[in-house]
């Protein structure tokens, strides 16, 4: 029937995008280090389902630069050099920055931060930024990186174009697939970790362009170079 077979995919899809974010979050969390390489089957038998939607989803986060595909394994955790990072960095930057002078310009859907709409979701936006801050400064790496994906995702979504959304939100994981991996075996990480993220908010909502790019490019900058001290690069 038509409507079973509906149910059907949409079941399959969600068992897919739900391995997908697990799989994902292992990685982040450091469990399934660089390298790592797994087949369909493993995973499959992990999760207790069937083969499809946990190939399905490790097509999808090899498509988001994730995973690779091993043809004698099946799958592998990509490893990522310094050089990438600093490469997922820039990539970064040149798009926010466009993003930040087509704000000052009164483009895209962020014309107005006073508007009530705009000011509503800026004021979940710095939420999140208020919660990523707390998880930098007391070294809490899991909960500092899903607040910190939230909160660039939702704030990047506000200039009305999903293309540069979906950009950014993959380029950001990807560069906390290569970060964790120097991250994660440090004792202690209070202290090194960025936390402008309100900053960069009241910049954009007083629609201080250069003042969100001054934010950014601090950002971008402490980044990179604690990743090349951490790397000993």
């Amino acid at each position: 029937m038509p409507g079973s077979s509906g149910n059907g995919a949409v079941t399959r899809n969600t068992l897919r995008q739900q391995i997908a974010d697990a799989l994902r979050d292992e990685v982040l969390a450091g469990r399934l280090p660089p390298g790592q390489a797994f087949t369909v089957k493993e995973i499959a038998e992990q999760y207790g389902v069937s083969a499809t939607p946990v190939r399905e989803a490790l097509v999808d986060l090899s498509a988001q630069g994730l995973l690779e595909a091993d043809q004698h394994r099946g799958f592998r955790v990509r490893e990522y050099s310094v050089a990438d990072f600093r490469g997922l960095v820039e990539a970064r930057a040149l798009v926010t920055d466009g993003m930040f002078q087509a704000l000052g310009a009164g483009l895209h859907g962020f014309r107005d931060p006073a508007d009530p709409r705009t000011a509503g979701a800026l004021a979940g936006v710095r939420r999140r930024g208020e919660e990523a801050q707390r998880a930098a400064r007391a070294g809490d790496l899991t909960v500092l990186i899903g607040y910190d994906l939230r909160f660039w995702r939702e704030l990047s979504a506000l200039f009305g174009n999903p293309y540069l959304a979906d950009f950014l939100h993959r380029t950001r994981v990807q560069s906390w697939v290569c970060a964790v991996q120097f991250l994660r075996p440090l004792a202690d990480v209070r202290g090194l970790l960025w936390a402008g993220h309100t900053e960069l908010v009241d910049a954009l909502r007083g629609r201080d362009v250069e003042g969100a790019r001054g934010v950014v490019g601090e950002y971008n900058a402490h980044s990179v170079a604690l990743i090349e001290r951490l790397a000993g690069d």
